[in-house]
Formats: C-alpha cells, sequence, structure tokens
C-alpha cells in the first residue's frame, strides 16, 4: 500500500512538472519572463486553495454524501429525459438545412463540462473574467500575455 501510495504521489508530481514544463515553453514563446510565470504559478495556487475548499464545502452543505437519500428525487427520470432531448437535438442539426442547423447547438459540447466536472468550469470562469477586467485596463498586454498568464494560473492552481 506504501508503494502505491508513493507510486501516485510522484505520478502527481511528475504531472505537474510536465504541466509546469509547458507553460514555461509557452511563456518563452510569447516572449514573458519566467519571473512573470511564476508569479500567475504562485496567484493560481493561491486561488486553488481558495477556490476548491470553498467547492467542497458547497457541495458537502448542499447535498448528503454518501447517503442513497442524497441524490434529487427524480435524477433518473432527468437522466433519462435529458438522453431523449441530446438525441432529439443531434437529429434537428442533422436533417435541418445548413443554414438553420447552424445554430443549433451540439449536445456533445455542452455535456462536456458535466463531463470534466466544476472545477474546470470554476477556472475558466475566474479566468474568463480576470481575461474581461484586464482587457478594459490595458487591451494590449492582455493580448500579448493571456496565453502565458492562463497557463500560469491553471498549472498553478493544480499545484
Amino acid at each position: 500500500m506504501a508503494g502505491l501510495a508513493a507510486c501516485v504521489v510522484m505520478m502527481s508530481i511528475v504531472s505537474t512538472a510536465s504541466y509546469l514544463m509547458q507553460d514555461f515553453k509557452t511563456g518563452y514563446l510569447t516572449l514573458s519572463s519566467a519571473k512573470s510565470m511564476f508569479v500567475s504559478q504562485l496567484v493560481g495556487t493561491a486561488m486553488g486553495c481558495v477556490i476548491a475548499p470553498l467547492t467542497l464545502w458547497l457541495f458537502w452543505t448542499a447535498f448528503e454524501v454518501g447517503s442513497p437519500d442524497g441524490l434529487p428525487k427524480h435524477c433518473l427520470a432527468l437522466c433519462y429525459g435529458f438522453f431523449v432531448a441530446a438525441l432529439v437535438v443531434n437529429l434537428l442539426k442533422d436533417l435541418t438545412p445548413k443554414t438553420i442547423s447552424q445554430f443549433i447547438p451540439i449536445p456533445m459540447a455542452m455535456a462536456l463540462s458535466f463531463y470534466l466536472g466544476a472545477y474546470l468550469a470554476i477556472d475558466m470562469f475566474v479566468g474568463t473574467i480576470i481575461l474581461f477586467i484586464w482587457e478594459r485596463i490595458n487591451r494590449k498586454n492582455a493580448e500579448n500575455y493571456a496565453g502565458a498568464v492562463a497557463s500560469g494560473l491553471m498549472c498553478g492552481e493544480g499545484i
């Protein structure tokens, strides 16, 4: 068991180091300084230390975690309904003319946010708010460095 636990910890460390190196490559390609990348990593880590526990607390208090009665009463019926709705939307997208089907959303693309979980959606939301404010303050810097800062924040939050 100790060896398995050590393996999981090492895999997590190596994965984080891999993401960090990828972020430094992005920073190099966008002519960002290593110092700014490191500060972005620190800010992302700090955000993760605040956002992740708050999200856990929200789910812990909203539902009875571990209890069979902790799920919504009509959970299975909702799953069936959304499955049928996804099939109908896909059929509509495939059977309607191109001029109309371009405005019909793809259910699989909408389902990705549910499959990946809340952590990615929360990170994306916070990052979008930061970018929105940054573009209002200094549009040129936001366009030049948004990729490097975003990758630093995401990797830092993962640490």
